[in-house]
């Protein structure tokens, strides 16, 4: 049975002529103390229940600060990284441009070199064939001049034009006297 405030201000005991009926008394104070007790107990189970809900929200606040705390060391350890990585690839590129300027570089360089080992091939090309042109005819003179003159009909008349060498590879050069250094 369930006693509210009401009801207890409300109950009327029976009367006597010296006063209220003790049984009657007795009973309703059991009643009002089994029903105080049972509060008692359920107002101890709800301050136990709460003192755990307590507990429990204080443990999830602090998880919760924890996940707060370790996403914010996450999100800076991200932007660290992509910080990180971002002037990795900075450099790699500037890397990759020296490089590939060096390449250039020397490229244009081995190109150069070229150029004028093909440029001193053709003088010593020219320097040759000047040299060969004029040892032949110095040749061609001391024949002429050694020769005796010859009324063969038989006879073959030398005619020398330009040699073209066919060899490509460089001969040592002449001295004035037609004699190889």
């Amino acid at each position: 049975m369930t006693i509210t405030p009401i009801d207890i201000q409300q109950h009327q005991f029976k009367t006597r002529p010296i006063g209220y009926e003790k049984g009657g008394v007795d009973h309703y104070l059991e009643q009002i103390a089994e029903e105080l007790e049972r509060y008692h107990r359920q107002v101890q189970e709800l301050k136990e229940e709460l003192a755990r809900t307590k507990v429990a929200l204080q443990e999830m606040q602090q998880r919760e600060s924890t996940v707060k705390e370790t996403l914010l060391t996450a999100q800076q350890v991200t932007e660290d990284l992509k910080a990180n990585a971002h002037k990795e690839a900075e450099i790699s590129l500037a890397e990759a441009e020296l490089e590939a300027e060096n390449i250039v570089r020397g490229a244009e360089n081995l190109r150069m070199h070229l150029l004028n080992e093909i440029q001193e091939i053709k003088c010593q090309k020219v320097s040759f064939e000047s040299a060969l042109r004029g040892l032949i005819e110095g040749h061609m003179r001391m024949l002429d001049l050694e020769a005796p003159p010859m009324a063969e009909p038989w006879r073959v008349a030398p005619t020398v034009t330009e040699i073209e060498p066919t060899d490509t590879t460089v001969l040592p050069e002449q001295n004035d006297e037609g004699r190889q250094d």
